[in-house]
């Protein structure tokens, strides 16, 4: 087996670990935000959801882009001057902390100014009541970004996808349970954050990933923030096109409307979950290609990688694209089906990023993280003069129009700044073969009218994907990698796979 074959065997078995933990994260995440949508008013939830987009920006700009520089300095460190390595992470620790700090007196002092501009009448107390979370969540993250360096996954798996959501959605639930109002959701949330941030400074302390001194160095704090900075904007730019769209409603409209289009957008943002996923551990590998001068390898693990993902994301998309309100009524109630055109626009943009791949991650990986900040000042500048112009016209579906194309915008920049550095773009035969069944069975199946409930809906979309499993399978996309990777899970779960592996062997591709 090859070196590449041997990194997608890793990527694949760290892919799902990560998968395991994102997806229970995102189903706690939806539980949590289901209770607050169906037990409070619209109102409310969209007064929840402004109040969390404003933390998380101000959690973005603390991280100062070192949740991404910090583990590829680490995997870099390691091999060549390991003993940089703790200075390395007590410096980048330290930056983001008190950056963290700066940012939370900021959130607590401007919450009364920002409430006014989105016209929402709970928000200066609810973010002063949420800010304080905000250095626990930096913690968590960076502790996470250290434990990537190393190549683990466990942390980001209990620490970040797991505990956080799941403690505020038991201390919420326990609440609510008791007569509790609005206002405790946010208690609730700063408690879960600051558990699970104190539970994992105790595990890294343990594992040795923290030195019990920490070490201030500004040699390594300057490289660390000239490496960075572009990563934080690039993080900036990215709330900037994930989420004018919810706070430009509210600057125009209210809370209620944000809520309803909150009813869609979260549900297109599940779509990127295989591709955040295989992500987390794409990078250091991807790095460790471009550092030993292997285009090829990196060429070979961005594609196969981009197939993977699109093929593991197909079904979600068909049912949320054919069937949308079906799929907002399965989460949040019928209360917020108004949303399913939007919903429709959004995923419609969201698969356009997963189609094409880890290109983001390419770029830091091969040193262009400039690359990604620039597309990304193209997307946002778009998404900002779209919501400005489409908003008032059209409301929540002007909103999804805007995020879409900025997704889109900001896809086509990096793929074709990653191509024009080193030659590679996803777009190989087989992927082709892949794409085009796809997106053809997606748009018949929305022009046939199917009813829209859930008792069509599933069926419908299981069989439509039986169907383009079956037509990619008879158009010989299989690759040698494949085989290779049911391989490596016969051998690690034990569970036997010799007949699906004997199957797809018949429907290896002819490239």
């Amino acid at each position: 087996m090859d070196e590449t074959g041997k990194a997608l065997q890793k990527v694949a078995r760290g892919m799902g670990i990560v998968l395991a933990g994102t997806v229970i994260s995102m189903l706690l995440t939806f539980l949590s935000r289901a209770i607050i949508a169906r037990h409070f008013d619209r109102y409310q939830y969209g007064s929840f959801t402004l109040t969390l987009t404003v933390l998380s920006i101000a959690v973005t700009i603390s991280l100062l882009g070192l949740q991404s520089g910090l583990p590829r300095e680490i995997s870099r460190n390691l091999k060549g001057k390991r003993e940089e390595v703790p200075a390395l992470i007590t410096t980048g620790l330290l930056m983001a902390v008190t950056a963290s700090l700066i940012m939370t007196a900021v959130t607590l002092y401007m919450a009364p100014h920002i409430a006014p501009l989105l016209n929402d009448r709970y928000l200066g107390e609810t973010l002063r009541l949420a800010a304080p979370a905000l250095p626990f969540m930096v913690m968590t993250a960076l502790l996470v970004a250290v434990s990537r360096g190393y190549g683990r996954v466990r942390e980001n798996l209990y620490y970040r996808n797991v505990l956080p959501p799941l403690l505020f959605l038991i201390i919420l639930v326990t609440g609510l349970l008791t007569g509790a109002g609005f206002t405790f959701v946010f208690l609730a949330y700063v408690l879960s954050q600051v558990l699970s941030s104190a539970l994992l400074v105790r595990e890294s302390l343990s594992l040795g990933f923290l030195p019990r001194r920490p070490i201030l160095d500004w040699r390594i704090a300057r490289e660390l923030f000239l490496f960075s900075l572009p990563l934080m904007l690039t993080g900036i730019l990215d709330y900037v096109m994930g989420w004018t769209d919810s706070l430009m409603l509210g600057y125009y409209f209210d809370p209620d409307t944000v809520g309803l289009y909150n009813g869609a957008a979260p549900i297109a943002r599940l779509l990127p979950l295989f591709l955040n996923s295989m992500g987390f551990l794409y990078m250091p590998i991807a790095t460790a290609f471009f550092t030993n001068g292997d285009i090829d390898g990196l060429r070979k693990l961005y594609r196969t990688t981009t197939r993977w993902v699109f093929i593991l994301t197909f079904p979600v998309f068909l049912f949320v694209f054919a069937f949308p309100e079906s799929a907002i009524n399965l989460f949040f109630g019928s209360k917020y089906t108004d949303a399913a055109t939007a919903l429709r626009i959004l995923s419609a943009g969201f698969m356009f990023h997963v189609m094409m791949g880890l290109n983001g991650m390419s770029l830091i990986a091969v040193g262009e993280p400039r690359a990604n900040m620039t597309g990304n000042i193209f997307a946002s500048a778009a998404n900002v003069a779209l919501n400005v112009l489409l908003i008032l016209v059209y409301g929540i579906e002007g909103a999804a129009v805007a995020t879409s194309v900025s997704y889109v915008t900001a896809n086509l920049y990096r793929t074709w700044w990653l191509h024009r550095k080193t030659g590679i773009h996803p777009f190989g035969r087989n992927y082709i073969k892949v794409l085009a069944p796809g997106l053809g069975l997606t748009v018949a199946m929305t022009a046939m009218g199917v009813r829209d409930n859930l008792l069509t809906a599933i069926p419908v979309t299981v069989a439509g994907y039986l169907v383009y499993l079956a037509t990619i399978l008879g158009l010989r996309t299989v690759e040698v990698e494949d085989i290779e990777l049911l391989d490596a899970i016969e051998s690690k779960t034990g569970v036997k796979l010799g007949p699906v592996k004997r199957l797809l062997s018949r429907f290896l591709s002819d490239e």
